[in-house]
This record gives C-alpha cells, sequence and structure tokens, in this order.
C-alpha cells in the first residue's frame, strides 16, 4: 500500500453558542476547520481534522516525505517528518500540519488492519471518563446555568470546566452554578477552572485560595503562562487545588521542564501536539514521573481511542457530546457521563459530501479561526474587566 495523494477542503460554519475565555470575553459564533484525506493505491482514505492555516505545509510534506510511502509506518513517517524540520523547528504551524497529517496515517494504519484505532493501539475497549466543558466566559449566568444543566440530565456528566479570570466575584458565582448542576448527577462533582494563562502567579495563588474556601476545586488549569514553568511550579505548591498545564505546548521536549521541575500536578496531552505519535510519547514521559495526564478536546471525542492505552490517563475534555458542524460524525458516543469508543475501522468518523460542500470556504472567515483574539491586554500584569463593547457583543449570543 502507498500514498498517492492528499486532498483538503476548508470549511466554516455556526457554532451552537457564544465561546471565548478570559482573553475573549466576547466571544465568538463561528468556527472553522479542515478535513484531510490521504488516498491510496488500495483505495483506502485516511482522515485527518486540523485548521486550514496549514494546508501549503501539508501538501508540501505530503509531496516530499510521504508519497509513495507505506502508511501502515506512521511512527517512522512522523519521525521523517519531524526530523525534515528539524533545523527551522517543529513547533507552530509545523507542529498543526503533522499533527493532522499522523492523525490521518493512523486513520489509514487501522483502515487497513479492519479494526477501529483503539485496538490498533493496543486497548482494550472501555468507557472512558470524561467531563463537560464550557468555554462559556461571554456566556449570561442563565444560559451558563442552562448549558451545565443540559450537560448533566441530557449526556449524564458528573462534573465541568469553567472559564474564570477577569471578575473574581462572577467566577465563584457562576462556580456555585455549575456546581449546583451537576449536583443533579454527582454527590461531589469535579469542579474544574480554567484561567488560559491570563494570570500572574501570585494573582492566581491569591484568586485559588479565595476558591478553595468555599469549593473543593479538581484542578486550576493553565494558570500562568505556559512557560513559566517555576511560577506554576509557585501556584501549586501555594495551593490545595491540582495544578494542570501543558496544553499550549507543541512537543515532547517542551514538556521536559514541566517534569524535570515538577511544574503542573496533571499534564495536558492532545492530538494536537505533533499527532497521536507525539501524544503517546508525552503520555509515557509523564507516566514514567507518576504524573496523570488528561486528554483535551479533540473532534468527535476521537481522544477516547488514545486513552485506552496511556496508563496514566485522569479524564477528557468534551466541549461538544455532538459535533457542531454537521461536517463529520464519529462513532465514539457520550453515554451517562462516559465516552464510549466505537468499533469502526479506523477513527470511526465519516464525512457529510454534502454538507461539506455547501460550508466549504476558500479561506478561514475572520474571527472564525481556533484563537482569533490572542492575549487580552493587562493579562499577567492586571485586572481588566470587560468592556461595556466587550458586554454588549456577548449579550448578541449567536445572533449575527
Amino acid at each position: 500500500m502507498k500514498i498517492t495523494r492528499m486532498e483538503s477542503t476548508l470549511y466554516a460554519f455556526d457554532l451552537d453558542r457564544r465561546m471565548g475565555d478570559a482573553n475573549s470575553p466576547s466571544g465568538r459564533i463561528r468556527g472553522s476547520g479542515c478535513v484531510v484525506e490521504l488516498h491510496t493505491d488500495e483505495g483506502l482514505v485516511g482522515i485527518g481534522l486540523g485548521g486550514g492555516g496549514v494546508r501549503p505545509q501539508m501538501q508540501g510534506m505530503v509531496e516530499q516525505l510521504l508519497q509513495g510511502q507505506d502508511p501502515r509506518r506512521v511512527q517512522g513517517l512522523w519521525k521523517r517528518m519531524v526530523d525534515k524540520h528539524f533545523k527551522g523547528g517543529h513547533d507552530g504551524l509545523i507542529n498543526d500540519a503533522i499533527a493532522t497529517l499522523d492523525m490521518a496515517l493512523w486513520d489509514l494504519k487501522a483502515k487497513a488492519n479492519d479494526e477501529p484505532l483503539w485496538k490498533t493501539l493496543g486497548g482494550s475497549k472501555q468507557p472512558i471518563h470524561c467531563y463537560a466543558s464550557d468555554l462559556g466566559i461571554p456566556l449570561s449566568d442563565d444560559e451558563l446555568a442552562a448549558w451545565f444543566k443540559r450537560m448533566a440530565s441530557e449526556y449524564g456528566f458528573r462534573g465541568g470546566k469553567l472559564k474564570v479570570g477577569l471578575d473574581q466575584d462572577a467566577d465563584i458565582r457562576r462556580l456555585e452554578l455549575m456546581e449546583r448542576a451537576f449536583k443533579q448527577t454527582a454527590e461531589a462533582p469535579m469542579l474544574l477552572i480554567d484561567a488560559n494563562e491570563y494570570w500572574a502567579p501570585k494573582q492566581a495563588i491569591r484568586k485559588v485560595a479565595e476558591m478553595e474556601e468555599r469549593f473543593d476545586l479538581t484542578w486550576v488549569e493553565e494558570p500562568a503562562r505556559r512557560w513559566d514553568y517555576l511560577g506554576l511550579r509557585r501556584i501549586k505548591d501555594a495551593v490545595r487545588t491540582a495544578v494542570c498545564a501543558g496544553e499550549n505546548l507543541d512537543t515532547l521536549g517542551d514538556f521536559l521542564p514541566y517534569l524535570q521541575h515538577r511544574a503542573a500536578d496533571v499534564i495536558q496531552v492532545s492530538y494536537g501536539m505533533g499527532g497521536i505519535s507525539c501524544a503517546l510519547q508525552i503520555a509515557d514521559a509523564a507516566f514514567g514521573y507518576e504524573l496523570p495526564i488528561t486528554l483535551g478536546g479533540s473532534p468527535g471525542s476521537i481522544h477516547a481511542h488514545l486513552a485506552t492505552v496511556m496508563p496514566n490517563f485522569m479524564t477528557m475534555e468534551v466541549i461538544d457530546p455532538v459535533a457542531p458542524d454537521g461536517v463529520f460524525t464519529s462513532d465514539v458516543r457520550i453515554e451517562d457521563g462516559w465516552a464510549i469508543p466505537g468499533d469502526k475501522p479506523g477513527l470511526g468518523i465519516e464525512i457529510d459530501r454534502e454538507a461539506l460542500a455547501k460550508q466549504a470556504v476558500e479561506k478561514v472567515p475572520p474571527g472564525a479561526g481556533p484563537s482569533p483574539f490572542g492575549r487580552r491586554p493587562g493579562a499577567g500584569l492586571y485586572e481588566v474587566l470587560p468592556t461595556e463593547a466587550e458586554r454588549a457583543e456577548a449579550a448578541k449570543g449567536v445572533a449575527q
């Protein structure tokens, strides 16, 4: 079997709720994605899902490094892509391109085996613990409470994650709303908070300590800048709540200071970190330090496949139990608060060709990228409450 070509389609879609964090309190109402298909001479097609900004990089990698190669040699091809970009570095856009192609390669390998990816990876089918993630700073209190209640009643989630960072009084009030929602399904819900790198270490220590007076928090996520491993360690040593970090790192090398300095209690892992191949490496490295890992949000909750082979797996983020774009379906389903990996070959992803054609675009629309806002002014320096203009924009909901 040999890879013959790559096909990619960029698309945009409306979100089912306004999403944002401490860096983007007005939020966004549009999302985008890119369906990548690696074709082979035997008719099998591997699917990768990623961002549209890296299509040129992916095309170059396929033409120079993957075309004519056997896609079943996934980790060898992953190393080939990484080694090719050794000098210039394989972070950023290069990392995103490798991650998407690596996903497609693993999909192909499992399809060639005529089995689901979890089985190809050596896992066993099992329910995967997960939690509901709101991305809801732009939502009103009523909208936020309604969303968490729906996640508990319809999908059985026993815990959730709240975006925090801009307004301590509002964060404490909304934490109570989240806790109340999940008391439907759990006597002691899992309560997670995420500051998205908005705080400085001393801000984080002060704010988390105040929250701990009222809530039993499972973790605080990204309470300081991703590179500030010493600051993260200071926070970790000063509060009772576990520190969770690493979401925005790209490679195993990026994680070494975290591991060596014990900068976090829980390590974040994602296929976006250099692909499924690299995600497995990072999880193994954390396991060597007796550190648990959590898997971030993923399209169609495909991270459930990876969780089956990670001995230090703790829980998995679910942003949308059902993909909101309508472009693809996944046979990973959410039942009673758990993710259940499916049995279809590969990742279990199927593309709706008609929907993809309708939503196809030539370039990512403004504000529809994964992180269209950048870092908020004042982050890590001083508190900046949402402006009146930001509040007014957030209040529009998903209206165009």
